[in-house]
């Protein structure tokens, strides 16, 4: 069996719910009905009982009424729009009177029926409603009263409303389900527009976006949502083409140089100083390749946070002084003091090689932009019960038209400018990913030619 569409199951539940409804409004419009009909007839019933009680005479066991000529010309005689049959019974059972409209026939007195209870039977084989009355003197039981109302036009009534009910029901349903089909249809329309921009999506074609319905509902928030994980997955893989570039070009630049050296080293034989000069020069081109690879693996390694962290606690002291004495040979060189100031021990719970690898790339950062004979000046102190490192360079600085770059991957800033820093611009990527992964807050302010500030927070 073919599944239903959406729309059609829309349309199909609300359907089943509103049938439930109509059900339980015409089943409450039928009872209303027939509680009122039978509320009319028992109270005609117990007028005509009260009135026939003051007419009642009983004389040496015999009932009869006080005047019977009247009783005997009143409506009774004629069989009425709704006739009252009127019916004494004496003590031993045997009928002491009764109205003219029921001629040869009798009401049956029905013994398991309580006094006074209204219950429905039968005369003739049409329906009527009863009571029986029981008739006292001097607190003895002499007989019965009973009277009765034909249920014919009550009957006709009710069947005639449940006849029309039964038949509109269907009918009602039939058209609501049309009505409901055309509703559900114009309802999810912008679904259809989704369906139709997701169809029309592929690798080469990312710009399409839903358009959003006039109403903010639900559908609107849908296509909303979906518009901004189109917007997020563009911006990714349009990332991840840029780097794709970017990483090829920045591999291909060592390997060339690497190539090209050789093969000039190879055209005519050369003195050891020659070859020596070039066989280290490729060796340095080798080392900044592997540093590429590593830092690209690295990168790579925590793009999709598949890293298992290993929390511990961690002796921060320890670990910028570690990073300072790796970078010990570029400090003398350039001639820089490195001034620490600690309030006190301080430690933390992270990950050892990644906070490792994030103090080291700040350290090699302000190393390798600071300018020679500056103070690079590291601090970690208590603020606001965070533990907080301030590490501050005195060098060339970021123009603030770069601070919002420094992030993004392969970016330096001025690398023209300054050919003598050699660099690749994934230190700060790879910084600001491992905070993010360990929750640790970074800040870098920095003024071109007077320094930069990176401050780190963990809490």
């Amino acid at each position: 069996m073919k599944p239903l569409s959406f729309k059609n199951r829309i349309a199909f539940y609300y359907i089943i719910t509103t049938a439930l409804l109509i059900f339980v409004v015409f089943f409450a419009i039928y009872s209303i009905v027939k509680f009122s009909v039978y509320d009319h007839i028992n109270n005609d019933i117990q007028i005509e009982v009260d009135k026939h009680l003051t007419e009642i005479e009983i004389k040496s066991n015999h009932i009869g009424l006080i005047h019977n000529d009247e009783w005997r010309e009143r409506e009774h005689n004629s069989v009425a729009v709704n006739p009252v049959f009127v019916q004494f019974y004496d003590k031993n059972g045997a009928i002491a009177e009764k109205s003219p409209n029921l001629k040869i026939q009798s009401l049956t007195f029905h013994s398991k029926m309580r006094d006074n209870e209204l219950f429905d039977t039968q005369l003739v084989h049409k329906s009527i409603r009863q009571i029986q009355v029981p008739l006292f003197q001097d607190g003895a039981k002499k007989g019965y009263l009973l009277i009765a109302m034909s249920l014919e036009d009550a009957t006709m009534v009710l069947h005639n409303l449940s006849r029309i009910l039964i038949i509109a029901y269907p009918l009602i349903l039939l058209i609501l389900f049309v009505i409901a089909r055309l509703i559900a249809g114009r309802s999810i329309k912008p679904i259809s527009a989704i369906i139709a921009t997701s169809n029309s999506i592929t690798k080469d074609n990312l710009t399409s976006r839903i358009p959003l319905p006039q109403n903010q509902d639900e559908l609107f928030i849908l296509s909303q949502t979906i518009n901004e994980l189109l917007h997020r997955i563009e911006s990714t893989i349009e990332r991840e083409k840029q780097f794709t570039s970017d990483a090829s070009h920045e591999l291909r630049t060592p390997l060339t140089v690497i190539k090209g050296t050789l093969e000039v080293l190879i055209r005519k034989p050369r003195n050891q100083e020659e070859y020596t000069n070039k066989i280290t020069f490729c060796i340095s081109e080798v080392n900044r390749l592997n540093h590429l690879v590593d830092q690209l693996l690295l990168l790579a390694r925590f793009e999709n946070q598949k890293q298992s962290l290993k929390i511990e606690k961690l002796f921060l002291n320890g670990i910028i002084l570690d990073a300072i004495s790796r970078h010990s040979n570029t400090i003398l060189t350039k001639k820089m003091q490195v001034i620490t100031n600690f309030e006190s021990e301080f430690y933390i719970q992270k990950d050892d090689y990644l906070v490792s690898i994030i103090i080291d790339n700040l350290i090699s950062n302000a190393l390798k932009y600071s300018k020679e004979n500056t103070p690079l000046n590291i601090t970690i102190s208590r603020i606001k019960d965070k533990i907080t490192c301030q590490i501050i360079d005195s060098g060339i600085g970021i123009p603030a038209e770069d601070l919002d770059k420094i992030f993004d991957q392969f970016y330096r800033s001025k690398p023209n400018e300054h050919n003598e820093i050699k660099g690749i611009g994934l230190g700060l990527s790879i910084v600001k990913r491992l905070c993010t992964l360990l929750q640790i807050s970074l800040h870098i302010s920095s003024q071109e030619n007077l320094g930069t500030t990176v401050v780190l927070r963990f809490s």
